[in-house]
């Protein structure tokens, strides 16, 4: 029984195996210990999200060198067995290596990072998770109006950012332009309703336009961009049936539909309290029927 076991052991194959299950052991102790010492040390939770993730490769590439350096002696054998087999799977996975691909050009290139609210392969929502092969969002609308979950967690593979646009609405710049429009009669006071909506918007919105012109300053600096005033603004424009009044203003990223529920309920409360100087208009026809009784 001891002779066989001494004779296992000195099989090549077995020595092998057992240099790799060790060496596997020992990387990913050591991965662990750096994930544990100094990556839980980094306080930025994006740096701390990027550098796990980071590690974790580094993991998985050294277990596969580890593997081909120790059956390196036996590839040479195989050289053109292995190249023809490596082209039918490069084909094969192609989709996979595109996703690979994908993940090192998200990690490194700016793309998006966890927690950001993105728009990619048609699929609108929050960045929950960022891996090798796919990004996993919590999505928004659909069936749900305004910028709100739904609850459908969605997972899409990282090589959309190759196939078309990525859409970031928190990236370098967390903020959203945004507009109200209202109807108003002809005859009624305009310059009231320009005061009321340009008040409504400084109070509603107002304390995100210092905020939000630095980080536009930033981006000209970065980019090539013309100035943009983050103050709201109101404009007008009159066609056959109404003045329309337009309220632009600036949001955070993920406020918008709470923004414009509080300015509506503050403009409709304002046009009641003007008592008659300002009314809404409809498209519906409106008929005055007097009827007279003839005694």
């Amino acid at each position: 029984m001891i002779k066989q076991i001494q004779e296992l052991f000195l099989d090549p194959t077995v020595q092998k195996l057992s240099v790799i299950s060790l060496g596997i052991v020992v990387i990913w102790l050591i991965i662990k210990a750096a994930q544990r010492t100094i990556i839980t040390k980094i306080k930025d939770n994006d740096s701390h999200y990027r550098a796990k993730k980071v590690s974790s490769f580094i993991g998985y590439f050294l277990s596969i060198i580890l593997l081909l350096f120790v059956f390196g002696d036996n590839l040479g054998k195989f050289t053109v067995a292995l190249g023809l087999a490596g082209a039918a799977i490069a084909f094969a996975l192609q989709e996979i290596i595109a996703s690979v691909a994908g993940w090192v050009a998200i990690m490194f290139g700016g793309f998006y990072k966890t927690g950001e609210r993105v728009q990619l392969g048609g699929i609108k929502g929050d960045v929950m998770d960022i891996g090798i092969l796919r990004t996993t969002i919590m999505e928004i609308g659909q069936w749900v109006d305004g910028d709100l979950y739904n609850g459908r967690i969605v997972f899409i593979a990282n090589s959309f950012v190759f196939k078309g646009p990525v859409f970031n609405y928190s990236g370098d710049f967390p903020y959203l332009w945004d507009e109200i429009k209202i109807q108003i009669q002809y005859g009624g006071n305009y310059e009231k309703v320009k005061e009321i909506l340009l008040n409504i918007g400084k109070e509603v919105s107002g304390d995100y336009t210092h905020d939000a012109e630095a980080k536009w300053n930033l981006l000209q600096n970065k980019y090539r961009l013309e100035y943009a005033p983050t103050e709201p603004m109101v404009s007008l424009i009159a066609n056959e049936n109404w003045v329309e009044f337009t309220l632009r203003y600036i949001v955070v990223f993920n406020k918008r539909r709470s923004t414009k529920s509080e300015m509506f309920s503050r403009i409709l409360k304002a046009i009641d309290a003007a008592k008659g100087e300002v009314k809404f208009a409809s498209s519906t026809p409106q008929f005055q029927v007097n009827i007279n009784k003839e005694e």
